[in-house]
């Protein structure tokens, strides 16, 4: 159906467009916010622009959703559609922080068929770090079957996060990186057991983290425990909760009434 070669290509050198106008490496960038509190760069939209041809080229009947792109409903008409975000974790990339990737998604009648993810400032020496999964077969990081969180109890749980809420002073804080595909991804790779959001948040930031995570063995659900679904009318959903099988229902059960509060 679709050339993985190919794919895989597009998604690298999607990354290497990225890397190459990071600020980390010295480059000067041109940024702004596109509404207060969200950032976007230059960088974004090149790379998005790039996506966008490259990937509707490789299969012109797949829709297109993506973060810096105007939605178009027509896609809602299409079984195929790419989501896309063509830099996740902005602020770590305007900042010159290694916390950003390229998150691509093929979805396929409401569900992710393949996710791609590329960090290229992660793991330089390797030439970055690159997720891959594809439904039923499994996921990757550079080319390592990963195996997500095995983790049967919630506190002691390593979160990547930057501080905790009072409730949640038995977890364990680790490094957070700014993309929550990659903090999505740290529970594939068992780095982390659990990662929870209490905000609306978009289909292009979790479909091909959301993948990895579930091929690896993890579950991932919106904050109540529910399936997420994808190329909604809405392309939204109210939080995303990413755990090892043993302590997801604890965290739905333990995050229920905060996260009714926060999402009226």
């Amino acid at each position: 159906m679709i050339n993985r070669q190919r794919l895989e290509a597009i998604v690298r050198e999607a990354g290497r467009i990225a890397l190459a106008g990071w600020p980390g490496d010295g480059h000067a960038l041109d940024h702004w916010e596109k509404s207060p509190g969200n950032p976007v760069c230059a960088i974004d939209l090149e790379v998005d622009g790039y996506l966008k041809r490259e990937l509707k080229a490789l299969l012109p009947a797949a829709g297109w959703l993506s973060e810096e792109t105007v939605d178009a409903h027509e896609r809602l008409g299409d079984t195929l559609v790419w989501v896309v975000d063509p830099v996740d974790g902005t602020r770590d990339f305007i900042r010159g922080r290694e916390g950003w990737a390229v998150s691509v998604a093929l979805v396929n009648t409401s569900r992710p068929l393949f996710g791609y993810l590329h960090a290229p400032a992660r793991r330089r020496d390797e030439g970055g770090e690159f997720w891959v999964a594809e439904a039923g077969k499994g996921a990757w990081r550079n080319g390592q079957r990963l195996v997500a969180s095995q983790r049967d109890v919630l506190a002691g749980a390593r979160v990547p996060a930057q501080k905790l809420a009072v409730e949640d002073a038995d977890l364990e804080l680790v490094a957070q990186p700014n993309s929550i595909a990659l903090r999505m991804a740290m529970v594939a790779a068992d780095e982390a057991d659990l990662l929870a959001t209490l905000r609306w948040g978009f289909e292009w930031d979790i479909a091909a983290a959301g993948l990895i995570a579930r091929e690896a063995g993890a579950v991932v659900t919106d904050a109540f425990g529910r399936p997420l679904n994808y190329n909604k009318y809405d392309p939204r959903a109210f939080g995303v909760l990413c755990a090892s099988t043993g302590i997801h229902a604890q965290a739905v059960d333990r995050l229920a009434e905060r996260a009714a509060r926060f999402s009226v």
